[in-house]
């Protein structure tokens, strides 16, 4: 990717950005509405570094390093389907993009164990492994959050309320760099997502899919309406004239997001008991089938495409590496010549 390419001039972009997601399995529909689709509007305002983060999903499947890397790929499909344009926003693999290591290194020397052992998300990981599953690599995973943030000078990140402590400690560390050895890195500001987090899981719980409660952003029509119907309604309709409680049912907050249109008829005949669980649910798997069509065809073309998928993959690393290795330079001058050729 030529940098000269006036998809990326910087000089009329609001900014950099920088953000990724791991490839710990297939996306979901939470990934794409609390997120891609997010990122799909920043890339025509902002210089858009869009990574799949495939170091980060090591810390916790080093044991499926090949399983990692087929869902790498799959990631890099699901980002272009959802419409991340390599003319608009650099798409790359973190791990083609050595500096991020270097600097992840660098950067752990200053790292106080202190601030590790507060990151909300490590005191999580304790409670839920134990053993060899606590590897160094997820006790610095926020360093190396941190690297990837830096290594592109990026002055905004997208982040959901539940990153914004991750987001935090990159603020911390950016600032003892830049004292300990002069500005180099702006310090990133965090852009709140819009709608992180606006589709509960198929169980009510958050979507994730260590829950397994996910719809999967290539899961086809067939699918779609097998999970939406075993979706979990209000425990207290149990028949279909019984009045319901749209506000805590899983299935009318995801009918506000694909028939915004029809939420207050929806919300109106649950409450009323003249809209039964099942015709509900029907009528809501033929809404996200026409909503996930166009994302459907434009992931048929990829997979069926790959050498243009690993095309874009290629050009978006060079690119990635160019502002990444100056970062670099400046870095190892600041640290006194660290790293720079005797």
């Amino acid at each position: 990717m030529n940098p000269s390419n006036p998809a990326h001039p910087p000089s009329t972009k609001k900014g950099r950005i920088l953000s990724g997601m791991k490839p710990t399995g297939q996306l979901h529909l939470g990934h794409l509405e609390g997120v891609l689709r997010n990122w799909v509007r920043l890339q025509h305002d902002y210089e858009l570094f869009a990574c799949v983060v495939d170091w980060h999903a090591l810390t916790s499947r080093y044991e499926e390093t090949k399983e990692v890397r087929a869902d790498t790929l799959e990631v890099a499909i699901d980002y272009m389907a959802a419409g991340l344009d390599p003319e608009r926003c650099t798409l790359f693999v973190q791990s083609d993009v050595k500096e991020h290591a270097e600097l992840h290194l660098l950067l752990s020397m200053i790292t106080p164990q202190g601030w590790l052992d507060r990151v909300p998300t490590y005191k999580e990981h304790q409670e839920a492994l134990s053993g060899e599953r606590l590897s160094y690599g997820l006790y610095g995973y926020p360093v190396l959050m941190a690297a990837d943030i830096l290594v592109y000078k990026a002055n905004v990140v997208p982040v959901g309320r539940d990153q914004l402590p991750h987001l935090e400690f990159a603020r911390e560390l950016c600032r003892r760099f830049n004292r300990l050895y002069g500005e180099v890195f702006p310090e990133p500001d965090g852009l709140l997502e819009e709608r992180a987090d606006v589709l509960p899981g198929l169980d009510g719980r958050k979507m994730s899919k260590s829950y397994g409660n996910t719809i999967a952003i290539a899961d086809g029509p067939d699918v779609i309406r097998q999970k939406v119907m075993q979706m979990f309604t209000d425990p207290q309709k149990i028949r279909r004239n019984d009045p319901g409680r749209p506000e805590i049912c899983p299935v009318y907050m995801w009918q506000r997001v694909f028939q915004p249109e029809k939420e207050e008829e929806v919300a109106t005949g649950c409450r009323a008991g003249t809209l039964g669980c099942v015709a509900d649910k029907r009528d809501l798997a033929e809404a996200v089938i026409r909503a996930m069509e166009p994302i459907h065809s434009r992931r048929n073309e990829l997979r069926n495409n790959l050498d243009y998928v690993h095309q874009v993959l290629r050009e978006g690393a060079e690119r990635a590496r160019e502002v990444a290795h100056a970062t670099m330079q400046d870095v190892r001058e600041a640290m006194g010549g660290i790293g720079l050729r005797l």
